[in-house]
Protein backbone atom coordinates (compact mmCIF):
# COMPACT_ATOMS: atom_id res chain seq x y z
CA UNK A 1 0.00 0.00 0.00
CA UNK A 2 0.74 3.53 -0.31
CA UNK A 3 1.41 5.33 3.08
CA UNK A 4 1.00 9.30 3.18
CA UNK A 5 3.37 10.86 5.23
CA UNK A 6 2.32 13.99 4.82
CA UNK A 7 -0.52 13.80 7.06
CA UNK A 8 -0.31 15.62 10.24
CA UNK A 9 -1.43 13.31 13.26
CA UNK A 10 -2.06 15.36 16.16
CA UNK A 11 0.08 13.42 19.03
CA UNK A 12 -1.01 15.69 21.72
CA UNK A 13 -3.09 13.84 24.02
CA UNK A 14 -1.20 10.45 23.14
CA UNK A 15 1.26 11.01 26.87
CA UNK A 16 3.93 11.95 23.82
CA UNK A 17 7.54 13.18 25.32
CA UNK A 18 7.85 15.10 21.89
CA UNK A 19 4.68 16.98 22.06
CA UNK A 20 3.49 17.34 25.30
CA UNK A 21 6.34 16.89 27.92
CA UNK A 22 7.02 20.56 28.42
CA UNK A 23 7.68 20.81 31.54
CA UNK A 24 10.15 17.65 31.33
CA UNK A 25 11.90 19.66 29.00
CA UNK A 26 12.61 22.59 31.07
CA UNK A 27 13.51 20.27 33.88
CA UNK A 28 16.31 19.19 31.74
CA UNK A 29 17.28 22.81 30.78
CA UNK A 30 16.02 21.95 27.12
CA UNK A 31 14.01 24.81 26.51
CA UNK A 32 13.22 28.05 28.06
CA UNK A 33 9.30 27.93 26.10
CA UNK A 34 6.81 24.85 24.87
CA UNK A 35 2.89 25.48 24.57
CA UNK A 36 0.79 24.48 22.02
CA UNK A 37 2.53 26.68 19.21
CA UNK A 38 5.57 24.97 19.50
CA UNK A 39 7.27 22.93 16.84
CA UNK A 40 9.18 20.02 18.18
CA UNK A 41 11.66 18.66 16.53
CA UNK A 42 13.97 17.96 19.16
CA UNK A 43 13.36 13.95 19.91
CA UNK A 44 14.49 10.59 17.82
CA UNK A 45 11.40 9.30 17.17
CA UNK A 46 8.67 9.72 13.91
CA UNK A 47 5.65 11.55 13.60
CA UNK A 48 4.85 8.85 11.19
CA UNK A 49 1.96 6.50 11.56
CA UNK A 50 3.76 2.24 12.04
CA UNK A 51 3.06 0.05 9.13
CA UNK A 52 -0.65 -0.86 8.68
CA UNK A 53 0.38 -4.75 9.35
CA UNK A 54 2.12 -3.78 12.78
CA UNK A 55 -1.45 -2.05 13.31
CA UNK A 56 -3.32 -5.14 12.34
CA UNK A 57 -1.58 -7.24 14.62
CA UNK A 58 -1.99 -5.17 17.20
CA UNK A 59 -5.81 -4.60 17.21
CA UNK A 60 -6.14 -8.93 17.13
CA UNK A 61 -3.99 -8.64 20.17
CA UNK A 62 -5.91 -6.35 21.74
CA UNK A 63 -8.91 -8.65 20.83
CA UNK A 64 -6.84 -11.30 22.51
CA UNK A 65 -8.82 -9.10 25.54
CA UNK A 66 -5.79 -10.28 27.72
CA UNK A 67 -2.47 -8.87 28.84
CA UNK A 68 -0.51 -10.92 31.29
CA UNK A 69 3.20 -11.85 31.46
CA UNK A 70 4.52 -12.90 28.54
CA UNK A 71 7.72 -14.02 27.46
CA UNK A 72 9.14 -14.93 23.33
CA UNK A 73 10.20 -18.17 24.94
CA UNK A 74 7.26 -20.07 24.10
CA UNK A 75 7.60 -19.78 20.42
CA UNK A 76 10.27 -19.55 17.77
CA UNK A 77 7.93 -16.66 16.11
CA UNK A 78 10.02 -13.94 17.58
CA UNK A 79 13.18 -14.49 17.45
CA UNK A 80 12.74 -16.20 13.49
CA UNK A 81 11.61 -12.53 12.98
CA UNK A 82 14.75 -10.76 13.66
CA UNK A 83 17.01 -12.97 12.38
CA UNK A 84 14.92 -12.85 8.90
CA UNK A 85 15.18 -9.60 8.81
CA UNK A 86 18.83 -8.79 9.37
CA UNK A 87 19.60 -11.68 6.88
CA UNK A 88 17.70 -10.06 3.96
CA UNK A 89 18.28 -6.44 5.02
CA UNK A 90 21.84 -6.70 6.13
CA UNK A 91 23.19 -9.98 4.96
CA UNK A 92 23.68 -10.75 8.58
CA UNK A 93 23.05 -14.84 10.02
CA UNK A 94 22.40 -14.31 13.62
CA UNK A 95 22.51 -17.11 15.52
CA UNK A 96 19.31 -17.56 17.97
CA UNK A 97 20.93 -18.18 21.10
CA UNK A 98 22.57 -14.67 20.87
CA UNK A 99 19.94 -12.90 20.94
CA UNK A 100 19.23 -11.34 24.39
CA UNK A 101 15.82 -9.31 25.01
CA UNK A 102 16.57 -5.73 26.64
CA UNK A 103 13.49 -3.21 27.48
CA UNK A 104 15.90 -0.43 25.45
CA UNK A 105 19.43 0.33 24.06
CA UNK A 106 20.43 2.56 26.60
CA UNK A 107 19.31 0.52 29.56
CA UNK A 108 21.47 -2.56 27.85
CA UNK A 109 24.45 -0.51 27.84
CA UNK A 110 24.47 0.80 31.40
CA UNK A 111 23.77 -3.37 31.91
CA UNK A 112 26.93 -3.75 29.57
CA UNK A 113 29.16 -1.45 31.69
CA UNK A 114 28.42 -2.69 34.88
CA UNK A 115 29.11 -6.61 33.52
CA UNK A 116 32.25 -5.83 31.06
CA UNK A 117 33.86 -2.29 33.36
CA UNK A 118 34.68 -1.78 36.93
CA UNK A 119 34.06 1.67 38.53
CA UNK A 120 36.96 3.82 37.17
CA UNK A 121 37.56 2.68 34.04
CA UNK A 122 37.99 4.35 31.61
CA UNK A 123 35.30 3.91 28.77
CA UNK A 124 36.09 4.99 24.86
CA UNK A 125 33.15 7.40 22.64
CA UNK A 126 33.16 9.24 20.15
CA UNK A 127 32.20 13.02 20.43
CA UNK A 128 30.31 14.80 19.45
CA UNK A 129 28.08 11.58 19.87
CA UNK A 130 24.32 10.75 21.42
CA UNK A 131 24.47 12.18 24.55
CA UNK A 132 23.32 9.26 26.75
CA UNK A 133 26.59 7.57 26.36
CA UNK A 134 27.98 10.02 28.54
CA UNK A 135 25.60 9.77 31.15
CA UNK A 136 25.58 5.61 31.07
CA UNK A 137 29.67 6.19 31.52
CA UNK A 138 29.36 8.81 34.30
CA UNK A 139 26.18 7.38 35.84
CA UNK A 140 28.39 4.47 36.62
CA UNK A 141 31.09 5.70 38.02
CA UNK A 142 33.25 5.40 35.26
CA UNK A 143 35.47 7.84 32.87
CA UNK A 144 34.84 8.93 29.44
CA UNK A 145 37.90 8.61 27.21
CA UNK A 146 37.13 10.89 24.33
CA UNK A 147 38.19 9.61 20.68
CA UNK A 148 37.07 12.48 19.47
CA UNK A 149 35.98 12.79 15.84
CA UNK A 150 37.67 15.17 12.88
CA UNK A 151 35.80 17.38 11.82
CA UNK A 152 36.18 18.24 8.53
CA UNK A 153 34.32 21.07 7.06
CA UNK A 154 31.33 19.05 8.34
CA UNK A 155 32.26 15.46 7.07
CA UNK A 156 33.60 13.55 10.25
CA UNK A 157 36.16 11.15 10.14
CA UNK A 158 38.22 9.01 13.01
CA UNK A 159 41.03 9.63 14.35
CA UNK A 160 42.60 6.31 14.48
CA UNK A 161 46.29 7.28 16.01
CA UNK A 162 44.19 8.61 19.14
CA UNK A 163 42.00 5.86 19.32
CA UNK A 164 44.63 3.23 19.41
CA UNK A 165 46.70 5.15 22.04
CA UNK A 166 43.94 5.44 24.14
CA UNK A 167 42.98 1.49 23.79
CA UNK A 168 46.53 0.69 24.83
CA UNK A 169 46.19 2.18 27.97
CA UNK A 170 45.32 -0.96 30.50
CA UNK A 171 42.87 1.51 32.43
CA UNK A 172 40.44 1.40 29.08
CA UNK A 173 37.98 -1.75 29.08
CA UNK A 174 35.28 -1.11 26.56
CA UNK A 175 34.30 1.20 23.82
CA UNK A 176 30.64 2.74 23.28
CA UNK A 177 30.30 2.45 18.79
CA UNK A 178 27.48 4.62 17.35
CA UNK A 179 27.32 3.10 14.05
CA UNK A 180 25.57 5.04 12.24
CA UNK A 181 26.58 7.66 14.32
CA UNK A 182 24.38 10.25 15.95
CA UNK A 183 24.09 12.96 15.40
CA UNK A 184 26.77 13.55 12.52
CA UNK A 185 25.17 10.84 10.37
CA UNK A 186 28.21 9.37 9.58
CA UNK A 187 27.82 5.70 7.87
CA UNK A 188 31.26 3.84 9.09
CA UNK A 189 33.16 2.16 6.03
CA UNK A 190 33.60 -1.52 6.07
CA UNK A 191 37.98 -0.46 6.36
CA UNK A 192 36.81 2.11 9.13
CA UNK A 193 34.60 -0.34 10.90
CA UNK A 194 37.38 -3.51 10.84
CA UNK A 195 40.19 -1.34 12.12
CA UNK A 196 38.48 0.16 15.14
CA UNK A 197 37.40 -3.72 15.69
CA UNK A 198 40.78 -4.41 15.20
CA UNK A 199 42.34 -2.20 17.56
CA UNK A 200 39.75 -3.16 20.29
CA UNK A 201 40.36 -6.80 20.17
CA UNK A 202 44.35 -6.50 20.30
CA UNK A 203 43.90 -4.72 23.38
CA UNK A 204 40.98 -6.29 25.21
CA UNK A 205 38.71 -3.43 25.02
CA UNK A 206 35.13 -4.42 24.76
CA UNK A 207 33.45 -2.73 21.46
CA UNK A 208 29.80 -2.32 21.93
CA UNK A 209 28.47 -0.93 18.51
CA UNK A 210 24.92 0.74 18.92
CA UNK A 211 23.31 -0.22 15.24
CA UNK A 212 19.80 0.98 16.01
CA UNK A 213 20.08 3.58 12.86
CA UNK A 214 21.33 1.00 10.83
CA UNK A 215 17.97 0.43 9.29
CA UNK A 216 17.69 4.30 8.08
CA UNK A 217 19.99 4.82 5.25
CA UNK A 218 20.61 7.15 2.39
CA UNK A 219 20.02 5.68 -1.03
CA UNK A 220 23.47 4.64 -2.50
CA UNK A 221 24.96 3.97 1.14
CA UNK A 222 25.06 0.61 2.71
CA UNK A 223 25.34 -0.13 6.47
CA UNK A 224 27.59 -2.85 7.63
CA UNK A 225 26.50 -4.49 11.15
CA UNK A 226 29.65 -4.97 12.76
CA UNK A 227 29.37 -8.62 13.29
CA UNK A 228 28.98 -9.24 9.46
CA UNK A 229 32.74 -7.74 9.01
CA UNK A 230 34.72 -9.40 11.92
CA UNK A 231 34.40 -12.92 12.92
CA UNK A 232 34.93 -12.89 16.60
CA UNK A 233 32.61 -13.51 19.57
CA UNK A 234 33.30 -10.52 21.98
CA UNK A 235 31.71 -8.18 19.61
CA UNK A 236 28.24 -7.12 20.85
CA UNK A 237 25.65 -5.35 19.29
CA UNK A 238 22.83 -3.33 19.91
CA UNK A 239 19.84 -3.82 17.61
CA UNK A 240 15.92 -2.23 18.16
CA UNK A 241 12.45 -1.98 16.63
CA UNK A 242 12.55 1.62 17.94
CA UNK A 243 13.93 3.58 15.64
CA UNK A 244 13.67 1.88 12.41
CA UNK A 245 9.67 1.53 13.19
CA UNK A 246 8.58 4.14 15.35
CA UNK A 247 7.53 1.97 18.22
CA UNK A 248 10.12 3.28 20.38
CA UNK A 249 7.35 3.26 23.48
CA UNK A 250 7.15 -0.02 22.99
CA UNK A 251 10.81 -0.91 24.98
CA UNK A 252 12.30 -3.70 22.24
CA UNK A 253 15.45 -4.25 21.97
CA UNK A 254 17.48 -7.14 20.93
CA UNK A 255 21.42 -7.46 22.11
CA UNK A 256 23.23 -9.98 19.95
CA UNK A 257 26.31 -11.47 22.14
CA UNK A 258 27.93 -14.07 20.91
CA UNK A 259 29.97 -14.81 23.11
CA UNK A 260 28.12 -17.28 25.83
CA UNK A 261 29.86 -16.73 28.57
CA UNK A 262 30.12 -12.82 28.28
CA UNK A 263 26.11 -13.35 26.66
CA UNK A 264 25.14 -15.34 30.70
CA UNK A 265 27.31 -12.71 32.50
CA UNK A 266 25.31 -9.94 30.52
CA UNK A 267 22.05 -11.53 31.56
CA UNK A 268 22.96 -12.14 35.42
CA UNK A 269 23.50 -8.43 35.67
CA UNK A 270 20.32 -7.76 33.67
CA UNK A 271 17.85 -9.67 35.35
CA UNK A 272 14.54 -11.25 34.08
CA UNK A 273 13.40 -9.34 31.58
CA UNK A 274 10.98 -9.74 29.05
CA UNK A 275 8.88 -7.82 26.48
CA UNK A 276 5.05 -6.80 26.59
CA UNK A 277 2.57 -8.40 24.67
CA UNK A 278 2.65 -5.57 22.51
CA UNK A 279 6.05 -5.18 22.19
CA UNK A 280 6.33 -9.35 21.08
CA UNK A 281 3.43 -8.78 18.48
CA UNK A 282 4.39 -5.32 17.03
CA UNK A 283 8.34 -6.75 16.55
CA UNK A 284 6.68 -9.85 14.69
CA UNK A 285 4.82 -8.22 12.33
CA UNK A 286 7.29 -5.37 11.55
CA UNK A 287 10.30 -7.79 11.01
CA UNK A 288 8.06 -9.44 8.60
CA UNK A 289 5.89 -7.16 7.24
CA UNK A 290 7.17 -4.01 7.06
CA UNK A 291 9.87 -3.87 4.65
CA UNK A 292 7.93 -1.67 2.14
CA UNK A 293 7.07 1.15 5.05
CA UNK A 294 10.17 1.58 5.57
CA UNK A 295 11.54 1.86 1.64
CA UNK A 296 8.43 4.47 1.80
CA UNK A 297 9.61 6.23 4.89
CA UNK A 298 13.32 6.50 3.81
CA UNK A 299 12.25 7.78 0.48
CA UNK A 300 10.23 10.32 2.35
CA UNK A 301 13.34 11.32 4.54
CA UNK A 302 15.47 11.59 2.03
CA UNK A 303 13.03 13.74 0.59
CA UNK A 304 12.73 15.96 3.60
CA UNK A 305 16.64 16.00 3.65
CA UNK A 306 17.16 17.33 0.10
CA UNK A 307 13.84 20.11 1.19
CA UNK A 308 16.38 20.99 4.16
CA UNK A 309 19.40 21.28 1.95
CA UNK A 310 17.79 23.83 -0.56
CA UNK A 311 15.97 25.51 2.15
CA UNK A 312 19.35 26.61 3.79
CA UNK A 313 21.14 27.03 0.77
CA UNK A 314 18.26 30.07 -0.49
CA UNK A 315 17.33 31.20 2.91
CA UNK A 316 20.06 30.42 5.26
CA UNK A 317 23.39 30.36 3.68
CA UNK A 318 25.16 30.71 6.67
CA UNK A 319 24.07 27.69 7.85
CA UNK A 320 26.42 24.39 7.00
CA UNK A 321 24.75 21.21 6.26
CA UNK A 322 25.95 18.02 4.68
CA UNK A 323 23.78 15.55 3.42
CA UNK A 324 23.83 12.83 6.41
CA UNK A 325 24.86 9.13 5.03
CA UNK A 326 22.52 7.48 7.93
CA UNK A 327 19.92 7.92 10.25
CA UNK A 328 17.30 10.95 10.13
CA UNK A 329 19.20 13.32 11.77
CA UNK A 330 20.59 16.90 10.67
CA UNK A 331 23.40 18.42 11.90
CA UNK A 332 23.27 22.13 11.26
CA UNK A 333 26.57 24.60 11.70
CA UNK A 334 25.16 27.79 12.90
CA UNK A 335 28.41 28.63 13.64
CA UNK A 336 29.01 31.04 10.75
CA UNK A 337 26.38 34.02 11.92
CA UNK A 338 29.56 34.95 14.83
CA UNK A 339 26.86 33.84 17.92
CA UNK A 340 27.17 32.46 21.09
CA UNK A 341 25.60 28.99 21.57
CA UNK A 342 23.70 30.86 23.99
CA UNK A 343 22.53 33.50 21.53
CA UNK A 344 21.56 30.73 18.59
CA UNK A 345 19.93 28.75 21.51
CA UNK A 346 17.36 31.98 22.46
CA UNK A 347 16.46 32.85 18.35
CA UNK A 348 15.78 29.38 18.00
CA UNK A 349 13.71 28.02 20.98
CA UNK A 350 12.65 30.89 22.70
CA UNK A 351 11.99 33.70 19.57
CA UNK A 352 10.73 31.26 16.64
CA UNK A 353 9.38 28.78 19.19
CA UNK A 354 10.79 25.47 17.65
CA UNK A 355 12.68 23.00 20.17
CA UNK A 356 15.92 21.03 18.45
CA UNK A 357 18.71 20.08 20.38
CA UNK A 358 21.88 22.39 20.96
CA UNK A 359 24.73 20.93 20.11
CA UNK A 360 26.51 21.10 23.05
CA UNK A 361 24.42 18.17 24.77
CA UNK A 362 26.86 15.63 22.45
CA UNK A 363 29.77 17.03 23.73
CA UNK A 364 31.60 20.41 23.67
CA UNK A 365 32.67 19.40 19.91
CA UNK A 366 28.97 20.06 19.14
CA UNK A 367 29.13 23.59 19.70
CA UNK A 368 27.83 26.33 17.19
CA UNK A 369 25.43 23.41 15.79
CA UNK A 370 21.98 22.40 16.62
CA UNK A 371 20.99 18.65 15.44
CA UNK A 372 17.18 18.53 14.38
CA UNK A 373 15.25 15.41 13.78
CA UNK A 374 13.48 15.39 9.87
CA UNK A 375 10.81 12.14 10.11
CA UNK A 376 8.11 14.63 10.30
CA UNK A 377 5.33 15.63 7.02
CA UNK A 378 7.37 17.80 5.16
CA UNK A 379 5.08 20.75 5.97
CA UNK A 380 6.20 20.70 9.93
CA UNK A 381 9.56 21.26 8.63
CA UNK A 382 8.82 23.55 6.21
CA UNK A 383 7.20 25.53 9.25
CA UNK A 384 9.83 25.25 11.86
CA UNK A 385 12.23 26.44 9.40
CA UNK A 386 10.66 29.57 8.50
CA UNK A 387 10.34 30.33 12.03
CA UNK A 388 14.26 29.67 12.52
CA UNK A 389 15.23 31.56 9.25
CA UNK A 390 12.90 34.53 9.79
CA UNK A 391 15.12 35.05 13.43
CA UNK A 392 18.30 34.99 11.26
CA UNK A 393 18.20 37.99 8.91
Amino acid sequence: MKYNFDEVIDRRGTHSVKWEAGELLKDFGLTDRFDEDTISLFVADMDFPVPEPVLAALHARVDRKMFGYSTYDTSPDYIQAIQGWFRRRHDWNIDAEAIVYSPGTVEAINVLIRTFSQPGDGIIIQRPVYAPFTSAIEGNNRQVVNNALINNDGYYTIDFADLEAKAQDPNTTMFILCSPHNPVGRVWTPEELIKMAEICLANDVVLVADEIHGDLIRRGQTHYPLCTLVDDDRLIACTAINKTFNMAGLHCSNIVINNKEMREAFKKELGWKTPTPFAITALIAAYNEGEAWLEQVNDYIDGNIAFLEQFLKERMPQVKFRIPEGTYIGWLDFSGYGLTDAEIHDRIYNKANVVLEDGTMFGPEGAGYQRICLPSPRSLIAAAMERIAAQFP
